[in-house]
């Protein structure tokens, strides 16, 4: 079942969506209409290219996005990009917490990070991880604030913004959609060390296998 099409993303006074209310119900809703997919894992050809913009905004769009959330869901994530599913789309949900413990529900399309001025980046060098890299972390600075502006499910222009590690998220998901998994931005050694931590585990999701 797809998403009403008069649907409207509530937004606050500065013009960001409101993602922090009714966090359970409306993740719910999204997975019992979606069907869990396996997730694609590093070394799939789809993860490695930046995505397809989104240009229709319809009952196919809105099954995906159910999609996301039911996978998301199965593999406890608390982010997931269209092409984590093996889907060449600009999209990803989230169900993340921020540094204070507020939940934050919510879906992004053709997502674009709003640039942050040099001068008032803070870095958090805090532990990452990837559904698409089970079972392996490491430790990978990123600017502890973050903005993203895309659109809703409906086409509706939007803003999310996030502190901690919803921030991360919204970072992550997004460098995602344009081809690049964290441990690209790793050292040569962390990254190896990432993919050994990986090929020694067994995640506890469904995976495809890469041929």
């Amino acid at each position: 079942m797809a998403q009403q099409e008069n649907q409207v993303t509530p937004i606050d006074d500065e013009g960001y969506v409101v993602d922090t209310e009714d966090c359970e119900a409306r993740e719910l809703a999204y997975r019992e209409r979606g069907t869990s997919r396996p997730i694609t894992v590093v070394g799939n050809p789809v993860l490695h290219r930046e995505c397809k913009d989104v240009t229709e905004f319809g009952d196919e769009l809105a099954r995906l996005i159910d999609d996301m959330f039911a996978s998301q869901k199965t593999a406890e994530g608390v982010g997931l990009a269209a092409n984590q599913i093996g889907v060449d789309a600009k999209v990803f949900v989230y169900d993340c917490p921020d540094d204070d413990g507020v939940r934050h529900t919510g879906v992004v399309v053709n997502p674009k990070l709003v640039e942050q001025p040099a001068g008032s980046r803070v870095l958090d060098d805090s532990n990452e991880g990837c559904l698409s890299v089970p079972t392996a972390y490491a430790s990978l600075a990123r600017p502890d604030y973050a903005e993203v502006t895309g659109q809703d499910a409906q086409g509706n222009p939007i803003k999310v913004r996030g502190t901690g590690y919803f921030a991360r998220c919204l970072q992550h998901e997004t460098d995602h959609l344009y081809g690049y998994l964290y441990i690209d931005r790793l050292s040569k050694r962390d990254r190896k060390d990432a993919l050994r931590q990986m090929a020694e585990n067994t995640p506890r999701y469904e995976i495809v296998p890469n041929d």
